[in-house]
């Protein structure tokens, strides 16, 4: 079912967080990461890192980087 939401857990600088995303944005994420030849949590760490507000939250940090990569391709 489209649009619905996936929750996945990682762990950033010794915390662990859940992310919870559309299958559609993971999908995006997962193909950068393969793009890359690193795991989608390497995708994620580094989005966790250049956001400049660290209030912004990692879940709309990682939609934002998921239409970049959409816009690139």
């Amino acid at each position: 079912m489209a649009g619905h939401l996936v929750k996945r857990s990682f762990t950033l600088a010794g915390h662990r967080t859940s992310v919870a995303l559309e299958p559609e944005f993971w999908a995006v994420l997962e193909a950068e990461a393969a793009r890359r030849g690193e795991p989608l949590l390497r995708v994620v760490m580094a989005a966790d890192a250049a956001r400049d507000d660290p209030s912004l939250p990692l879940a709309s940090a990682l939609r934002v980087l998921a239409l970049a990569c959409r816009s690139a391709s």
